[in-house]
């Protein structure tokens, strides 16, 4: 490691433009994407009472009935979470069904989009409905670039298609360095739930 000097000005230039909704994109084999989007969702859902508006997230490949951690703590301070699917794909007894469940839990996030009574919308996991073929992907970019201005969105997902890159307005990768599930250690409860 090589030690450095701190700056002591700002490297970087105030930016002049109008504020607005943001999309942004968590995406990339690494861990992290569904966890900073929630980190996101609990910050806005922190400031609500100055936005006068609703957070809300939705997941698209759990099951309604999950109790993963997140899920008992964001109904502890009431942040809605909703899983719209019927969980992994290798798990799913009839993916004609769990198609289904998409194309009817992405009505329930794009009418949240739209509605103008929310600040963000997490769409947890849509990038799978999407590579998979059960959600029409004109739809839903013809739904992010017709929601109202200030509504930010945040997807998350595995490769996720370059038209939505190309779209948002802020993307991370999030890259595997290194996985302890590699190295044979199983998923710990509360961190991997």
């Amino acid at each position: 490691m090589q030690i450095e000097s701190p700056p002591t000005e700002r490297n970087a230039a105030k930016p002049e433009g109008e504020r607005r909704g943001l999309l942004l994109v968590h995406t990339g084999d690494g861990k992290g994407k569904s966890t900073a989007a929630f980190g996101l969702a609990l910050r806005a859902f922190g400031r609500r009472h100055v936005h006068g508006r609703q957070v809300r997230i939705f997941q698209f490949m759990k099951v309604p009935t999950a109790r993963f951690g997140e899920h008992r703590m964001f109904e502890q301070i009431g942040l809605p979470i909703e899983g719209l699917g019927d969980g992994f794909s290798w798990k799913s007894r009839d993916l004609d069904h769990s198609a289904e469940l998409a194309r009817a839990g992405w009505q329930r996030a794009r009418a949240a989009i739209l509605d103008g009574e929310h600040f963000l919308v997490v769409l947890d996991e849509i990038t799978y409905p999407l590579i998979y073929g059960w959600l029409p992907l004109d739809d839903v970019l013809q739904t992010l670039r017709q929601r109202p201005k200030d509504v930010h969105v945040c997807l998350t997902g595995r490769r996720c298609p370059p038209e939505l890159i190309e779209l948002a307005d802020t993307v991370t990768e999030m890259t595997l360095v290194k996985h302890a599930y590699r190295a044979g250690v199983p998923a710990q409860r509360g961190i991997e739930d």
